[in-house]
């Protein structure tokens, strides 16, 4: 979680290691999953290294892009702060219901892709999948939100 009281560039570069930290823990976990020889973990692990890498890409540009903003001259201004937080949490706000999406399109897959329980089927391989997107996009959905949630408390 991040620290409601920081200024907009603090904020931002703890929310970027939070989300580096999860890419982390994704891409290890996802690694160990693929190499086993069952399907469905094999199709977890996909997900996991995929949505990891993503998340690491993201989590970095986010910290550029808040380092470079910081240092111009008036990002310390109270109506610079103001903005790149309405920027911020319109973003997240925007993600949330995009990872509503993700968890509903994983259930799906699940349900309609990965009939088979046979562990060498290929359902078993799509279920595994679905479960990996249900995953990383319930766990961005909270992570969104309760972001957005504290840059909304910051502006009352």
């Amino acid at each position: 979680m991040v620290t409601p009281n920081l200024d907009i560039w603090q904020f931002t570069a703890q929310l970027s290691e939070n989300l580096m930290r999860w890419a982390g823990f994704s891409i290890s976990t996802g690694t160990i999953w693929v190499l086993k020889k069952d399907r469905a973990q094999r199709g977890l692990g996909g997900q996991f290294i995929g949505w990891g890498l993503i998340n690491a890409g993201l989590a970095y540009f986010g910290m550029q892009g808040s380092q470079r903003k910081s240092a111009t001259p008036d990002a310390h201004t109270p109506e610079a702060q103001a903005q790149e937080r309405a920027n911020l949490r319109r973003l997240l706000w925007i993600n949330t219901g995009l990872d509503v999406i993700y968890v509903v399109t994983g259930f799906i897959l699940t349900l309609t892709k990965g009939k088979h329980n046979d562990l060498n089927k290929p359902g078993n391989f799509w279920r595994g999948t679905g479960w990996g997107i249900v995953i990383q996009g319930a766990f961005l959905f909270f992570f969104d939100l309760l972001h957005a949630a504290q840059l909304t408390e910051l502006e009352s």
